[in-house]
């Protein structure tokens, strides 16, 4: 098989007690054609049999489908981990002790900001019954995680909520950028811009020196960025290396349908269902997730397709870019390195010596910053086409940016320091 599956998210239920704002799903009321146990269990079986190393249970509010501890139990007796993603709403003594047994691996709750602002979003009391979930978990010996979904509505309160998951006993902090799709779509003011994705680079690695709570930025947070890097190699998720969609995992729908990942709400990405085909058969057909194992950086446009990292990276999170841009083939603009790569662009027009601005070239070819080296020769030719030396120059440099994975990448790159 030439695409190993490790893990998976499984949407077992679009079913909810909260009509939160922010929710990409808009869920509601369980839909119709949910699958059934015996179908929930059997699909249990496929994916013990494709040997998947995790899964990861959501909603929709899987705690509102009272069968989910059998379908804990039944992925963890064939060694699959399972987690959990709640809002903690349904949380008590019993069913934290019956997921203990049933082997859940983590538990993670949703905390969207201080109790005022995490209740707007979801709904009153919602906080209250959150911060007792994790009490509860917590006496049980079960393994916690908080998510927070970041807006406008929260990024400045980022180090308040940072506060009360330590003051919970939380383990780990996955943090994710909210974006225009289901409900936060209603609400576009509540998204974020480019230039705030730094920001929360920044704080994720002042968060991981002090060494309080472990951070996890999750794949829409990148790319490609030292401090990003030094995050995300404590946190055991390593340096990005393209979205793991229908590569390296896939998602499941409540009612059986296959994606690539369960973020993507488009029906065109369906590439079938467990009613109809095996996992197996789904996973391994030549043309299943063509859009993401066929993707290159050619397809690519924008400052993606030329950048240095573009055969690795593949443009960052593809749900990013199709519901900001409307394509799985645009630029991401909420990439940390293309937003540096924009400014630097801009900071160029500034320059007008062609002398300073070879010498510059030169640097930055001398310490690897090839996208940098890039830039400045497109700026010398700018000012004068017919220049020897920036052609020259912009030549290597595009040969060193097309062959990206051949390069060492910096820790500290030039652009990091220049803008």
């Amino acid at each position: 098989m030439e695409y190993k599956p490790i893990t998976c998210v499984w949407e077992v239920t679009m079913g909810c007690n909260m009509r939160c704002g922010h929710c990409g799903s808009s869920c509601k009321t369980a839909l119709p054609g949910e699958l059934t146990t015996d179908e929930a269990l059997t699909l249990a079986d496929m994916i013990a049999d494709m040997k998947l190393s995790w899964v990861t249970l959501s909603g929709g509010e899987p705690l509102t489908r009272k069968d989910l501890t059998k379908i804990i139990s039944r992925l963890t007796s064939q060694n699959v981990h399972a987690n959990i993603i709640s809002n903690g709403w349904e949380v008590n003594d019993t069913n934290a002790k019956e997921f203990k047994d049933a082997g859940v691996s983590t538990f993670a709750i949703s905390i969207d900001g201080t109790e005022e602002i995490h209740d707007k979003i979801r709904r009153p009391g919602a906080f209250a019954r959150a911060k007792n979930a994790f009490g509860i978990l917590n006496r049980n010996g079960i393994y916690t995680a908080g998510i927070t979904t970041i807006s406008q509505e929260n990024i400045d309160h980022l180090g308040k909520i940072k506060d009360e998951l330590i003051n919970m006993g939380v383990n780990m902090w996955q943090i994710q950028i909210g974006l225009p799709m289901g409900n936060f779509a209603k609400h576009k003011n509540w998204m974020i811009t480019p230039s705030q994705v730094q920001d929360i680079i920044d704080f994720c690695y002042d968060t991981t020196l002090e060494n309080k709570i472990l951070i996890q930025p999750a794949d829409c947070i990148g790319y490609y960025n030292s401090k990003l890097d030094f995050v995300n190699s404590l946190n055991e998720c390593g340096r990005w290396v393209g979205c793991n969609a229908g590569v390296r995992s896939f998602g499941i729908l409540h009612n059986g349908d296959i994606l690539g990942c369960t973020s993507i709400r488009d029906k065109s990405f369906i590439e079938g269902n467990i009613r109809e085909k095996s996992l197996r058969q789904i996973w391994e057909n030549p043309n299943s997730f063509a859009w993401r194992r066929n993707l290159s950086k050619d397809k690519l446009s924008g400052d993606c397709g030329k950048c240095r990292y573009g055969d690795e990276c593949l443009g960052g999170c593809p749900n990013s870019r199709l519901t900001t841009k409307g394509s799985i083939y645009k630029e991401n603009l909420y990439c940390s390195f293309n937003y540096n790569i924009k400014k630097f662009r801009k900071k160029l027009l500034s320059y007008n010596n062609i002398d300073v601005l070879s010498g510059k070239a030169h640097q930055c070819i001398n310490v690897g910053s090839f996208q940098e080296a890039s830039l400045i020769s497109e700026r010398i030719l700018d000012l004068d086409p017919t220049n020897n030396e920036g052609t020259s120059l912009k030549r290597i440099a595009n040969t060193k940016c097309g062959n990206s994975n051949e390069d060492t990448f910096s820790n500290e790159s030039l652009l990091e320091k220049s803008v």
